[in-house]
């Protein structure tokens, strides 16, 4: 027998913020071994690269912040951004809260607490804990904050992540919350791409970059170990070992309202599947799980997950998209080799229906909480475990038509934070007691732009093969049908990441109170109907993702709402990627379109760092049969001589260590050659997130609107 499947530790497991969802919506695709025109601009920081990268910015530069619209843009964008009535996101450790702040003083950002009851007034008095401008200043380093994991029960110490301008390899630091300083002799974790957690008081379970081949191809750690007090890296003492294939091989601590914890080790094979382990005293044991799996906690000796594929359980079938629990006893084999068949051992939580998914969910002392979205508008629950008698649901207060998200739970009971709000409604955070369904709104953002005479719609635009694809318009009341209304088409589709109708300032007030219209299409590839919505436009099936983005600019030009003239598109990430396949495939349609760090070489993608990973969704150009059809849609690889393309904006940052800046130079490069027009600008820190700081993030919006300002109301 396994000994004890539990160790005694504090009290309850602590939540985090939704990290997997948002290292989806950053990743990059992959490239085939053929060289290509331009592979020279692949060289990050070479002297011939940065010599281009210098000649673009001083020829787009004086273009977009020389126009006289930029300044006030981009003075509007920074009083958002930088705005001392924000909300000030919250995250509890222990019995405080915590929050990471930046504004015009404080550009790198503080990390600073109060008590819950100071965070509940309107005038909270926050202690500043580490002040981030500081640190880089008398370190003469470009340190940007990625987050802190504190160590359960005690409360006392915390790993700090450092970021040298923006990437995602951090530098770890051991630091004492109670003297505000970092721990003399404590942990410290040089740079790298490194998952690290608490295993107990004195000991991290961590996996990176250990040495030469310790890194899978995607360029994550695939080397799991244990590192006490006192060791040096070379004496941590490995637990787990992945491949060089996967995309990584990362531990996971779980810890439950009783005080026990669970350790997990999780083999990704690619970017959606997950061989699920559990570390014991004899060994590691695979579980008997979905191997498409999202895990999210353990409430008394459950493991709370969603299966992300149908998932036969012994005699029983459960759906794609539900959400389960299931005692983790019942996941252990039976003997050498043997699966332990035990039917219908999983509860469900909550099936969702066709037009339903369930979005984001956190585990307390002793509720799980879900986000639920039906036909793309949100809701929050608490579900109750009554045992035979199944799960309980009680709704927690919300509002109509809303966005709502899960900003962080307690680990000490059952108090969570989340957020409401609608695309003219300013956001509302909540704090509830999920055990009594009770909620208060505690902080309400001040509306940053003039709403009173907008108007939100849902349609449906009909695709290729027939599929009806929701979109929200925003736009003027009694606006015309004639049109000559400036549009942004905005949307995502990948990763199973949904397009929610949340209040963004930024484009309400640089773009909706000037007179523009927003819209955003529910287009397949994302997570809006749950896991078949994803998988609708997955790897060969890649094009019904773009069909729907251009049945949505069609229908909406059908309405009367805008034409080609007036209407732009706009997206990020592997939603680059669809402005590039939107420039090549269709630029009749379009006016404007910005191509914010994007993939956009698909036959080379996967020889770029982190591109590997993300095989899963969009295949793998190395087969064959798979480049073929990736190079249908590869934008690179199409653009063509003697076709009018629409003047782009091409933008990035050098500091993107996750969707490489190679893609966007030899794009705009590639258009350069042809002799077509385009704007081109690289942010040299940043990261994916393409603005380190509020001044650099105002810059760079002040700049979007610019363009789309030209292109689409001139």
């Amino acid at each position: 027998m396994l000994r004890s499947l539990f160790t005694r530790v504090g009290p309850s497991m602590k939540f985090s913020a939704f990290a997997a969802a948002a290292l989806l919506a950053c990743a990059a695709p992959v490239l085939a071994a053929t060289e290509t025109p331009f592979e020279w601009l692949e060289q990050v920081d070479s002297t011939r690269s940065m010599d281009w990268v210098r000649a673009e910015n001083a020829r787009t530069l004086p273009a977009l912040t020389g126009d006289a619209r930029f300044a006030p843009l981009r003075a509007e964008a920074l009083k958002i951004l930088s705005a001392s009535d924000r909300i000030a996101t919250p995250e509890f450790i222990g019995d405080r809260v915590f929050n990471f702040w930046q504004d015009e003083t404080h550009v790198r950002g503080i990390w600073r607490r109060t008590s819950l009851a100071s965070y509940r007034t309107a005038d909270p008095q926050w202690e500043t804990v580490l002040d981030l401008d500081a640190l880089a200043a008398a370190e003469h380093a470009n340190w940007i904050w990625k987050g802190a994991d504190c160590r359960p029960v005690t409360h006392d110490r915390c790993l700090v992540e450092l970021s040298n301008g923006g990437k995602d390899a951090v530098e770890i630091r051991e630091f004492d919350l109670k003297t505000k300083t970092f721990v003399e002799g404590g942990f410290r974790l040089p740079e790298s791409k490194q998952d690290v957690t608490w295993l107990d008081a004195d000991t991290l379970i961590l996996t990176r970059d250990w040495g030469p081949g310790t890194t899978t191809e995607s360029g994550y750690g695939f080397i799991v170990k244990t590192l006490m007090r006192g060791q040096s890296l070379d004496q941590a003492v490995e637990v787990f070992r992945g491949d060089v294939k996967d995309v990584s091989a990362s531990p996971r601590v779980l810890r439950n309202g009783q005080g026990h914890q669970v350790v997990l080790l999780e083999r990704a094979t690619d970017f959606f599947h997950t061989e699920v382990s559990l570390l014991t005293d004899e060994g590691v044991v695979r579980l008997s799980l979905p191997e498409r799996i999202s895990i999210y906690g353990l409430l008394q000796n459950n493991l709370i997950f969603k299966a992300e594929e149908d998932w036969k359980e012994g005699y029983g079938l459960h759906k794609a998209g539900s959400l389960l629990a299931t005692p983790v006893a019942t996941l252990l084999p039976d003997g050498p080799g043997r699966p332990l068949v035990i039917s219908n051992q999983a509860r469900e939580i909550l099936v969702p229906g066709p037009r339903q998914s369930i979005d984001e969910v956190a585990v307390t002392d002793s509720r799980v909480i879900a986000t639920v979205y039906d036909n793309v508008r949100g809701s929050v629950f608490a579900f109750r475990n009554k045992g035979e008698w199944g799960w309980e649901q009680t709704e927690l207060p919300g509002i109509e038509n809303a966005a709502v998200h899960l900003v962080d739970a307690s680990d000490e009971d059952d108090q969570v934070f989340y957020t409401v709000e609608g695309f003219v409604t300013p956001t509302s955070l909540k704090l509830a007691d999920a055990a009594t369904g009770k909620a208060e709104t505690v902080k309400t953002l001040p509306a940053r732009f003039d709403a009173s005479g907008l108007m939100v719609e849902q349609h449906e635009a009909t695709s290729k093969d027939g599929t009806k694809i929701p979109y929200f318009i925003v736009t003027k009341k009694g606006h015309s049908h004639d049109g000559q209304n400036p549009t942004l088409l905005h949307a995502y589709g990948g990763f199973q990441l949904s397009k929610l109708p949340v209040y963004d300032p930024i484009v309400g007030k640089l773009w909706l109170e000037r007179g523009g219209t927003y819209v955003v299409a529910n287009i397949r590839g994302g997570g809006e109907f749950g896991p078949a919505w994803h998988e609708a436009a997955l790897k060969a099936d890649r094009q019904r993702a773009y069909d729907d983005y251009f049945a949505v600019a069609e229908d909406i030009i059908r309405r009367g709402l805008t034409s080609p003239r007036r209407l732009g598109a706009y997206g990020r990430s592997n939603g680059g990627l669809l402005m590039g396949v939107a420039m090549t495939q269709r630029p009749d349609l379009w006016n404007a379109v910005v191509v914010e760090s994007p993939l956009l070489d698909m036959l080379r993608y996967h020889l770029l760092p982190a591109g590997a990973s993300w095989i899963g969704e969009y295949g793998d150009p190395t087969v064959p049969a798979e480049a073929a059809w990736i190079a249908r849609y590869s934008p690179f690889q199409n653009l063509k001589a003697g076709v009018k393309y629409p003047l782009a904006y091409i933008t990035t940052s050098t500091k993107d260590d996750r969707v490489h800046p190679g893609h966007a130079r030899k794009f705009a490069a590639m258009l350069g050659q042809l002799g077509s027009p385009y704007l081109y600008f690289e942010n040299t820190d940043g990261g994916h997130a393409n603005g380190a700081d509020p001044t650099a993030n105002a810059r760079r919006w002040g700049m979007h609107y610019t363009y789309l300002t030209r292109q689409l109301m001139d």
